[in-house]
């Protein structure tokens, strides 16, 4: 820090430590722990030990300052010093294996990770014995100092991260010179869009100016108010458009997806909803206005203008005035209802019905404009169409949830048997109804497995709303084993269908095992595993192994439910791209799921087509199914238990490469848990050193059991996209599903280094 910088952080470390001391400008050691913000006590009383300098009990502000500048200005030798009298509990000189376990035990749970005694005890033995160079039983500072030599990214920024009180206000990161609107990469990247927008604004333009002047001689404000009218025939029309989500899915197939931003859809449908909110306000106060001059002049009053029908406006009954009102309540209501807020705090369903009275308004505006039925008849004869399609479809084939599993941090798999004729492609969507938990309700959920996996999708729903959540008490309580009255039927059957599996498996193994070689017949056994151990849904499949251990958490149902779809998405994109990033937060992976299911049976079918080719040769292979050369999957999650969800597919796809490739992994997994912290937090070091130890020693993560190590904290997107545009596989184009804050960030990056961004929305 400068010396303006310094000044200024000191007069507020100051303004802070008076807050939390109180009158007795003095800070105790609950205070203090109020004040660290840390989980465990551990660290708190250690911190409090070494910055209480006098041993008096207590810190004063000297004491504190002192401390902080050492920790903020010192060089690394200063910080490694804290550091090892941190981990020195009893102050001996050394650090004793049972000391370190303590400590290694304290991060376990500052991190919110939960590992078994077994593996805390592996944790510690691997980190003692690296660090112990002399093997005499103890951990000196001379050698703590050199283990840490073997981690540099350690050393980049070694601090007490734990409070912000603690913390310089200059280290928030500063924001660009130049506004990201005003970039050139922007207006790249945002071509489509823009370019529609303006074409957009510009049509609306024309027809408000010609409805003006059409009808000039009735004054200023009835002008206005045609004006505006003519542009709510238009978009009342076109924001019906924008959802007919069976023509774009069809679009998204053709040509036209290059030239028209048609996985912008969510959002055009957003603006052209705002632009109807404004266009009715303008336009129902341009009227009141004109009708409170005429009622000035004599006539009916202002009242009787706006609610009834005596003044004969409009072309049904003299209704325009009555209709007008109605209209616009609906409108401000539907708007209100679709903002974020209602719809992402647990309440979609009252999204859901207010969003229905889009059929009253119809309804109405035909009524209350005499021109608006000649917009309005073909887009809607079309969206007609699409609603008769989409009732016929979600009533043939008999769909049944034929399993169930309850997975950790409220998500439930729904295992769906799959109609013949119902073919989708990999990270499509499809809406369910269930009349179990909601007789009329239709919901979106992206379909998780792979469309290679013949009988059987699945869908994975996170509880966070109304319905999810009564989906997930439903299947959690006991009494719900009543709904599945066919239960028994049901296992016999699995059970004789997993009999017959196991005979074709062996069947096709061993004439696999004549035709091709060792490597290629894993695959295929593989395969099979991935898609008869789906069908048979018993403990043969990973996926099911993990919540078949409760009885409670994993049943075989028969329960009736109805599917629309499926609809395409920006993911579609994936096998035309040469080198896919697929980033998901949290249960945003669905997609990602069946796409990288699909993505690695093409990649090894492409392989034993070519079996003979080394990976260099393999990439260079076009064919019409799929032409990527390289798969990048970030998947970040708060917790650890999140990991469970997919794991066992992960596990899989990693055994699918265990071969290895000459020219490396066509498919590389990047974990990152949030709730961890950093590897350059004090609080963390150590066992961030040992889990690294561990992995290496063991070959797999100890956290998800993965080859794949679980990296602490958020990802640093800046260096992960650096490195991602340094490997030259091709143009990289990255797609993304979770929280729109984190979208907006890895999009602005996206932007920066010239990368194609897709976001998943329905």
């Amino acid at each position: 820090m400068s010396v303006d910088e310094d000044s200024r952080w000191l007069e507020w470390v100051t303004k802070q430590f008076e807050t939390i001391a109180g009158d007795d400008k003095e800070i105790d050691i609950d205070e203090f722990k109020t004040a660290l913000k840390v989980k465990e006590s551990f660290f708190a009383e250690r911190f409090f030990a070494l910055f209480d300098s006098d041993g008096s009990g207590s810190i004063s502000l000297d004491e504190l300052l002192k401390a902080l500048n050492l920790l903020i200005h010192g060089d690394e030798t200063d910080k490694l010093r804290f550091l090892f009298q941190v981990y020195d509990v009893d102050g001996s000189g050394s650090i004793d294996p049972d000391e370190l376990r303590t400590v290694l035990k304290s991060c376990l749970q500052e991190s919110a990770i939960s590992l078994p005694e077994e593996k805390l005890d592996d944790l510690t033995l691997v980190l003692f014995e690296s660090a112990d160079k002399d093997s005499s039983g103890s951990i000196t500072f001379e050698e703590l100092k050199a283990e840490l030599e073997n981690f540099p990214e350690v050393m980049e920024n070694l601090t007490i991260s734990a409070a912000n009180w603690l913390k310089p206000p200059d280290q928030e990161q500063k924001k660009p010179q130049t506004p990201r609107y005003l970039t050139r990469a922007y207006w790249q990247n945002n071509s489509r869009k823009l370019l529609f927008l303006c074409g957009y604004v510009l049509l609306n333009l024309m027809l408000f100016v010609a409805a003006m002047l059409y009808h000039r001689k009735g004054g200023g404000w009835f002008m206005l108010a045609k004006g505006c009218g003519q542009c709510l025939n238009f978009n009342c029309t076109f924001v019906m458009v924008l959802m007919l989500r069976r023509c774009l899915t069809w679009l998204r197939a053709t040509w036209v997806v290059r030239i028209l931003p048609l996985d912008q859809n969510i959002l055009l449908h957003q603006i052209v909803g705002y632009a109807i909110l404004f266009f009715t306000l303008v336009h129902t106060a341009a009227h009141i206005i004109n009708f409170a001059r005429k009622s000035q002049s004599g006539g009916f009053s202002l009242w009787e203008y706006l609610l009834t029908t005596r003044p004969g406006i409009g072309w049904v009954k003299g209704t325009a005035s009555l209709t007008g009102v109605i209209l616009q309540l609906l409108i401000c209501l539907m708007v209100f209802c679709s903002s974020t807020f209602v719809r992402r705090s647990g309440h979609f369903e009252v999204f859901y019905w207010t969003h229905l009275s889009y059929i009253w308004v119809w309804i109405l505006l035909i009524i209350h404009c005499a021109n608006f039925w000649k917009w309005f008849v073909v887009p809607g004869f079309v969206f007609l169409l699409e609603k008769i399609v989409g009732i016929a479809v979600s009533r043939i084939g008999g769909l049944y949830i034929v399993e169930v599993n309850l997975l950790p941090s409220k998500v439930t798999h729904l295992v769906i048997r799959r109609p013949q004729f119902f073919q989708f492609k990999p990270g499509d969507y499809i809406y369910i109804n269930i009349p179990v938990i909601a007789k009329y309700e239709w919901h979106p959920f992206t379909i998780s497995s792979a469309p290679e996996q013949p009988d059987t999708m699945w869908l994975h729903v996170r509880s966070m709303g109304q319905w999810t959540n009564r989906l997930y008490e439903y299947f959690r309580q006991p009494e719900s084993q009543a709904v599945c009255p066919k239960q028994l039927a049901t296992s016999l059957r699995k059970q004789r269908q997993e009999k017959r599996q196991q005979k074709n498996q062996m069947f096709l193994s061993s004439e696999s095992q004549k035709s091709v070689a060792s490597n290629q017949d894993d695959t295929i056994k593989l395969t099979m595993f991935r898609q008869n151990g789906s069908q048979s849904g018993s403990a043969s499949d990973p996926e099911t192994q993990v919540s078949a251990k409760s009885g409670e958490n994993h049943r075989f149902c028969n329960i009736k439910c109805y599917v629309d779809g499926p609809y395409g998405t920006p993911t579609r994109q994936i096998f035309a791209s040469e080198h896919a990033v697929l980033i998901g937060a949290g249960i945003g992976i669905t997609p990602f799921a069946s796409i990288l299911q699909s993505i690695m049976y093409r990649y090894r079918m492409r392989k034993h087509t070519y079996p003979n080719c080394s990976s260099t040769g393999c990439e260079n292979v076009k064919d019409s199914d799929m032409r990527l050369r390289k798969v990048d999957f970030i998947w970040i999650n708060r917790d650890q238990k999140s990991f469970e969800w997919f794991v066992s597919l992960l596990t899989k796809l990693e055994m699918e490469q265990a071969d290895g490739e000459p020219e490396g992994q066509f498919l590389e997994m990047h974990m990152y848990m949030t709730s961890a912290l950093s590897k350059n937090d004090m609080k963390a070091i150590g066992l961030q050193m040992a889990l690294d130890l561990l992995a290496k020693k063991e070959e797999k993560d100890s956290i998800t059991g993965l080859r794949t190590r679980t990296q602490p904290g958020r990802p640093k997107w800046e260096k992960v996209f650096q490195k991602l545009s340094e490997e030259n596989k091709g143009k990289v184009h990255v797609f993304y599903c979770g929280a729109p804050a984190l979208a907006k960030v890895i999009k602005a990056q996206c932007e920066h280094f010239g990368f194609n961004f897709y976001k998943e929305n329905f």
